[in-house]
């Protein structure tokens, strides 16, 4: 199993402000935005301005 980080993620979801905390292993925008898609599921749900930095 390869080893992973904390990451927060911040994004808008349909325009709100928000953000989530998870664990990536490269932390890559596409590696995150893989980790939001599982977390809000199938929706028609808009995410976009996502940011990936290392939780502190």
């Amino acid at each position: 199993m390869a080893p992973t980080t904390k990451y927060v993620i911040k994004y808008k979801l349909n325009g709100e402000r928000r953000f989530e905390f998870a664990q990536l292993q490269t932390g890559t925008e596409e590696e995150a935005m893989a980790a939001l898609q599982k977390l809000h599921g199938e929706t028609d749900d808009k995410i976009t301005d996502l940011k990936v930095s290392k939780a502190l």
